[in-house]
C-alpha cells in the first residue's frame, strides 16, 4: 500500500475492512474496469466523471482519457489533488437474515460493499503519442482475452486520428492506495452464511457477487487461521 504521502485519516477503514492484499486490490480495480475521478477547480467546486482506466502499480500512476466535449478536464489544475474510486459489488443487508435475530433481536440493516481508493496528482495530457498509448493500453488489457483481440491498429489511421482528436489524456500519479472491504466480517459465522443465503436468494447478480465475495473472504481466513496453528 503506498503511502508517499500524509492524508490524515481521510480514508475511515475499520482494522477488520481493510484490504491490504495488493493482488486482491489490482483484481478488484481489474474486475471494475472503471472509477470515478475526482477533482475540484481553482474555486473548491468538484467535478466527477466514470472513466475506464488503466491502473500501472509498477508506475504507481492510473491512465485514463475523457472526452473533449466534457467540461471537466479544463477545470483540473495541473498537479493538483485528485480521488480516483473505484467499486466493487454492492448490496443491502437485512437484518432478518442474521441468526442472531432469532437469538436476540439487536439487529439492524447494514450495506456491504468492497471499493478502492486511489490518491495522488493529476494531469491533463493533449499530447497526441500520449493519448495513443493510453488508448491503446486500455484497448489491449480488454481485448487479451478474446479469441480475435481488436488493436487500434486495425482501424484506419486517418480514423483513429480523428477519434484522438476528441479525447484528452488523464493521468494521476499515485501516492496512497486504501482497499476496503466491508463483508460482514465484524459478525458470527452463523449470521455471515445467513447473510450469504440471504443474498443469493435475492435473485440479482449485484447480491450475487456480494455473497460470492463473502464466502470467499470466509474460505480464505478459514484456510489462514488452520494455516496458523499448524
Amino acid at each position: 500500500m503506498a503511502r508517499a504521502r500524509s492524508y490524515g485519516g481521510v480514508v475511515y477503514v475499520p482494522r477488520f475492512n481493510a484490504l491490504e492484499d495488493p493482488a486482491a486490490i489490482d483484481a478488484m480495480i481489474a474486475a471494475a474496469g472503471a472509477g470515478d475521478l475526482v477533482t475540484a477547480d481553482r474555486d473548491g467546486l468538484p467535478y466527477a466523471t466514470r472513466l475506464p482506466l488503466v491502473w500501472l502499480r509498477e508506475e504507481q500512476r492510473v491512465v485514463a482519457h475523457m472526452a473533449i466535449a466534457n467540461p471537466h478536464w479544463r477545470t483540473i489544475v495541473d498537479g493538483s489533488a485528485a480521488l480516483v474510486v473505484v467499486s466493487g459489488p454492492q448490496a443491502y443487508v437485512s437484518p432478518s437474515w442474521y441468526a442472531a435475530k432469532a437469538e436476540h433481536g439487536r439487529v439492524v440493516p447494514t450495506w456491504n460493499y468492497s471499493r478502492v481508493e486511489l490518491r495522488g496528482t493529476v494531469h491533463v495530457h493533449r499530447d497526441a503519442a500520449w493519448v495513443r498509448d493510453a488508448v491503446t493500453r486500455l484497448t489491449a488489457l480488454h481485448e487479451q482475452t478474446r479469441d480475435e483481440p481488436w488493436a487500434v491498429s486495425d482501424a484506419p489511421e486517418a480514423y483513429v486520428e480523428g477519434q484522438l482528436r476528441g479525447i484528452v489524456g488523464i493521468e494521476v500519479v499515485v501516492d496512497f492506495v486504501e482497499g476496503k472491504a466491508k463483508l460482514s466480517q465484524n459478525r458470527s459465522d452463523a449470521d455471515r452464511a445467513g447473510v450469504i443465503a440471504g443474498m443469493r436468494a435475492e435473485g440479482d447478480p449485484e447480491s450475487a457477487a456480494v455473497a460470492d465475495a463473502m464466502a470467499a473472504h470466509s474460505s480464505s481466513t478459514s484456510s489462514q487461521e488452520s494455516a496458523s496453528t499448524r
